[in-house]
């Protein structure tokens, strides 16, 4: 597998290593990962999340990552995202265009991030609806759709200067689904199941509760 571009491998490593100076991470389970068709699901506490986990991916990994449309609004902001392997979605749901650029990067063998909650969750609490933390059942649908293998992953919540965060990699999940796409129960239980698998890699329940 080739990087996207050239332009992401200078990104890579330019911010990468700003990254690691300001927020240096301990991994685990980097031998767990599918080197392509992987969807990761981490669970989503900090804006620097998404950022963390793929500069601790090989530079060739091609991860994709869902991310918010308000980020897409700015240019020049929204250029280096396409650049870099990122596409907008907009978090009201039914963004259909979102959806099928998620398939199809994972159908091409490349890999995607997509965030279950959808939302930073902090105190157990969604940013954008004020909910408790719970997985959405779009990943599910998207992991089912596309045979991907779904991975739990666990990133620490706070992050502050020069303290170390874990990020750890489970074991790919398995969705069991009756019939060809699972019905919406199935659908909403293995997205249910993925979330909770990720923060109990970090030892928490949903939403950041130690166990």
């Amino acid at each position: 597998m080739k990087p996207f571009n050239r332009f992401f491998v200078f990104i890579y490593y330019v911010v990468g290593f700003i990254t690691r100076l300001l927020h240096p991470a301990d991994v685990e389970g980097m031998d767990r990962l599918p080197r392509g068709g992987a969807l990761l699901c981490p669970n989503h506490a900090s804006d620097w999340d998404p950022v963390m986990v793929a500069l601790v991916l090989p530079v060739n990994y091609r991860l994709h990552i869902m991310a918010k449309e308000e980020l897409f609004r700015n240019p020049l902001l929204g250029w280096i995202l396409r650049r870099v392997g990122a596409f907008p979605v907009s978090r009201g749901g039914g963004d259909i265009q979102s959806v099928k650029t998620a398939m199809q990067a994972i159908k091409s063998g490349d890999n995607l991030l997509m965030f279950p909650e959808g939302t930073t969750v902090r105190n157990g609490i969604g940013h954008v609806d004020g909910l408790p933390a719970h997985a959405h059942g779009g990943v599910a649908m998207i992991g089912i759709r596309t045979g991907a293998k779904l991975v739990p992953v666990f990133v620490d919540g706070e992050k502050k200067p020069f303290r170390r965060t874990r990020i750890i990699f489970g074991e790919p999940y398995e969705p069991r689904i009756t019939g060809k796409h699972g019905t919406a129960e199935e659908i909403q239980t293995a997205a249910d199941e993925v979330l909770a698998a990720a923060y109990a890699l970090g030892g928490q329940a949903v939403g950041g509760i130690p166990l």
